[in-house]
């Protein structure tokens, strides 16, 4: 009744669903419902990102317009996730803050443990949400159709990547575009740092895809040798491995077992001669000093690395290259390195800083605009700086 009788509902998704096999069963229950529905990092594969349904994904460095939508809810069935800080930001008390939570988790631990739960429910997603689905519920659509609107509107205005204003390459941009040649049944593999947030940002997921990534302890170099794995796993697929300059090194030695097995492993390696999420945490909160992430940090010219190692290389440095390198790159299965030159003090946004909530992010929007955009009244202290 409480789903069926919300006016605002959001399904919130986390890296469960996959676990508990719940792709189709969450897929039956949107198309009977058709409640927006935002991921976490580590859901993201878990709907497609084509369905209408779709609202992108939430926390510190969440589509702008997710974020919106899980803080302007008046009902959350959070299926899956933890309430990580990363997704609620540092004061999970400020996060959606007008909503009633249901929380489906098979580990007790995680439920009421962060974001308190007006029902937390302890069970397998899939086992849930085929119950769920075998109740003969009748969910009625008109009295939503505002807020369906109300989302439309969001993604519109604070789209997940813009068209690059000058030949530099964009990585939303590029993500965007990347999307567009990845085969369907193609395993994803993202490393760890920006290059890994602007992926989830403005990747374009099928349900056929597969998104693999590190969260938690977040393990720089790993989708290298995550790569493999899959690789094995699935061998007649194509696999992506999207990686940075930093996290490349730390496992780079991986190239030879790629290359000893012929693997068809995709290499996109975006390169901005530091490490740019450290560099930017220090340019945001510790005065541009740049020590060990610029200053004392230097990378080999990876295509003598690579072409060393008997993989084929290939290097983007302008928006207008990358489409047609892309259609070189997936035309055949050999193993391959396209390397992509990315501006140094490129930023990851929009990004949420510390003690905010999850609907204001940088770069932050005056206290009108915010306004505009909530069902609910904005946070408190943020109501000393209003316009």
């Amino acid at each position: 009744e409480s789903i069926a009788s919300a006016f605002r509902p959001v399904v919130f998704i986390g890296a469960g669903v996959r676990l508990s096999k719940a792709c189709d069963e969450l897929s039956e229950f949107i198309r009977k419902t058709r409640i927006p529905v935002v991921t976490s990092l580590m859901g993201l594969d878990a709907f497609p990102h084509n369905n209408n349904s779709f609202a992108g994904m939430i926390g510190t460095y969440g589509n702008r317009y997710a974020n919106l939508t899980v803080a302007n809810a008046d009902l959350i069935l959070a299926l899956g996730v933890r309430f990580d800080t990363r997704q609620t930001g540092t004061k999970p008390e400020t996060f959606a803050r007008g909503a009633k939570i249901i929380h489906v988790d098979i580990d007790p631990s995680e439920l009421n443990n962060k974001v308190r739960a007006d029902l937390p429910i302890k069970s397998d997603v899939k086992k849930f949400l085929t119950a769920l689905n075998n109740f003969k519920i009748n969910y009625p659509q008109k009295h939503r159709e505002p807020w369906r609107e109300k989302i439309r509107l969001y993604k519109q205005r604070y789209p997940s990547y813009k068209p690059s204003m000058d030949d530099a390459i964009n990585p939303n941009f590029f993500m965007h575009e990347l999307s567009m040649f990845i085969p369907e049944d193609a395993v994803i593999c993202v490393d760890v740092g920006q290059h890994q947030m602007w992926a989830a940002q403005s990747l374009e997921l099928k349900a056929t895809h597969r998104f693999l990534t590190q969260g938690g302890m977040g393990a720089m170099g790993s989708a290298l040798s995550m790569s493999i794995g899959a690789s094995f796993a699935k061998p007649k697929r194509i696999i992506v491995v999207i990686t940075g300059d930093g996290g490349f090194q730390l496992n780079i030695q991986e190239l030879q077992t790629i290359h000893h097995y012929q693997l068809p492993i995709k290499i996109i390696l975006l390169n901005n001669g530091c490490y740019g999420m450290v560099r930017q945490f220090q340019e945001q909160y510790f005065h541009c000093r740049f020590q060990s992430t610029v200053i004392g940090y230097s990378c080999p010219n990876f295509q003598e690395v690579v072409s060393a190692y008997k993989i084929s290389v290939m290097r983007a440095t302008f928006t207008k290259e990358c489409a047609g390198l892309f259609q070189k790159l997936f035309d055949n299965s050999k193993p391959t390195l396209l390397e992509v030159s990315i501006k140094q003090d490129t930023q990851v946004l929009p990004k949420l800083s510390v003690n905010k909530p999850v609907e204001d992010q940088d770069p932050p929007m005056s206290r009108g605009e915010l306004k505009s955009n909530m069902f609910i009244d904005i946070f408190q202290e943020d109501k000393k700086n209003e316009d």
